[in-house]
């Protein structure tokens, strides 16, 4: 399917060919001026080879992982792209085909290849930046490490520490949160060692070496891809979708097409201790999906609240894996809900949309993760978008205190990714939304700079990337490592004057 193709919306280009790579690369200003106290850098991953050989993936979630690093600094910007050379990658480059099954597809070939071919971890999914390393993170297996400035990828740690490492094909999920105050990193993992599933917990310190590992068994296989920190707890809700292991292991399956909504389930609740990472409570409430939570806290009166971007049901599976052809036709919305409940029995208080807009991908300040917070902000679809056909063409900010949701305007064509919050290196009370935009117009990328309070304003800097950054997933924020980081741009590009940041 080409853009010209009637049929394809603008943001096709964006998934239609293999992104290419750049090397460091100062970014021009195209529009405002950045402001001063921007300074850190922000790291992006997503799916960036969709097809090779002539062949498309299964689905969205197929993809070659590619991580993209925008680094601002007193005397400019500068972005590196750069593919996660994971195995899968480097084989499937060397035979110029693909070799390996996935979330969405089973190996090319005859039958007998699944069998002797493990699934591509494609580190395509999310990354979190640690204090000497960045890890490329993706569902179903352990993550790899790149170097912070170069993007260059460095191994496949195993993340060892005083309560061991992680085994073999261990997964270390794409969803990790960190305390804003100690800096640990808590995150899960889905094993499936039968026929029911294993959820791993791990609690790391700031620098990835794992302090606690515990595990917990599930009912049956379910699909898990976020959960939230709320104050003292981890909360999972497991959505009514179940997978039929067998098929998956005799190769005549992918995982997507083993999965089935099964809303006579329900929705579980497990709430853990975040401390000791054992099971403090198990609930149940009305079935839906959700892929993406905002964020949780305590509440008065020993509640604990949580946001999440909610689906009725599973057909948004679907509709993510119609991505990958740059056409979508399923309709799917997701809504921004709050769930309330308690934790000691995990019974549920009350469940209520809170806004009736499309959105996804609900973030917060780092400062609020886990904690009481006022605003969440969102990618959204913009009033009159044909939300089947069209991916998210708008960034919003719902605001908790008011009870309303405000909307950017970034024009026809225009779709940005999952907005991340930057804290102003000078007053950490103002707050930065970054987001990497497709211009389908131009057929160009771009970083667009917000005032997070002030988002129907417009930006505040836009600037101009080298090539096209394809459509992303999560990204996260490193601030800079000193106030006086000072970039020298126009230096030599592939050695930049960078080190601060």
């Amino acid at each position: 399917m080409t853009q010209t193709d009637p049929s394809c919306r603008l943001w096709s280009g964006a998934v239609s060919r293999p992104a290419r790579d750049f090397a460091t690369t100062p970014l021009p200003v195209t529009e405002g001026r950045l402001p001063a106290g921007l300074r850190g850098t922000l790291y992006r991953n997503g799916p960036a080879r969709l097809e090779r050989g002539g062949l498309r993936v299964g689905h969205w979630f197929d993809g070659d992982g590619a991580v993209l690093r925008v680094c601002f600094a007193a005397g400019g910007a500068e972005a590196t792209y750069r593919y996660v050379q994971t195995d899968g990658l480097r084989h499937e480059t060397a035979a110029g085909r693909l070799l390996y099954g996935n979330y969405g597809m089973t190996a090319p070939g005859p039958i007998w290849n699944h069998w002797h071919r493990p699934l591509k971890n494609a580190a395509n999914t999310s990354v979190i930046a640690l204090t000497d390393r960045l890890l490329a993170l993706w569902e179903g297996g352990g993550p790899h490490a790149l170097d912070l400035d170069t993007l260059a990828t460095l191994d496949t740690p195993d993340l060892a520490g005083p309560a061991g490492r992680l085994a073999q094909r261990e997964p270390f999920s794409a969803h990790p949160k960190q305390d804003p105050e100690t800096g640990e990193i808590y995150n899960f993992g889905v094993s499936i060692p039968g026929r029911n599933a294993r959820l791993l917990l791990y609690r790391c310190d700031r620098a990835g070496r794992l302090l606690a590992k515990q595990q917990h068994d599930l009912d049956g296989v379910p699909l898990i891809h976020d959960w939230v920190m709320s104050g003292r707890y981890l909360v999972f809700l497991v959505p009514p979708v179940r997978i039929a292991v067998l098929p998956v292991l005799l190769g005549l399956k992918s995982y997507s097409e083993a999965m089935a909504w099964r809303p006579e389930l329900g929705t579980q609740i497990l709430v853990f201790d975040r401390d000791t990472l054992a099971l403090v409570a198990r609930g149940e409430t009305e079935p839906f999906y959700q892929w993406h939570f905002g964020n949780g806290a305590a509440a008065d009166g020993g509640w604990l609240v949580l946001d999440l971007a909610r689906y009725p049901d599973f057909s948004t599976n679907e509709h993510l894996r119609e991505v990958a052809s740059g056409r979508t036709t399923t309709p799917t919305e997701a809504m921004l809900w709050r769930l309330t409940l308690e934790p000691q029995t995990g019974a549920v208080q009350e469940l209520a949309e809170m806004s009736p807009r499309s959105i996804e991908f609900p973030m917060v300040a780092p400062a609020d993760v886990g904690r009481p917070w006022q605003r969440t902000y969102l990618a959204a679809h913009r009033p009159g978008t044909d939300t089947t056909a069209e991916r998210y063409d708008t960034l919003a900010c719902f605001d908790h205190v008011h009870d309303r949701l405000e909307l950017a305007d970034l024009g026809d064509g225009r779709y940005p990714s999952e907005p991340v919050i930057a804290p102003d290196a000078d007053d950490p009370t103002r707050l930065w939304l970054i987001s990497v935009v497709y211009d389908g117009n131009a057929d160009a990328g771009e970083v667009w700079v917000f005032d997070a309070a002030a988002l129907p304003a417009g930006p505040v800097c836009v600037l101009a990337l080298p090539d096209v950054v394809p459509l992303s997933f999560h990204g996260c924020w490193r601030p800079a490592v000193g106030r006086s980081a000072d970039l020298q741009v126009g230096s030599s590009p592939a050695h930049p004057a960078l080190s601060p940041c």
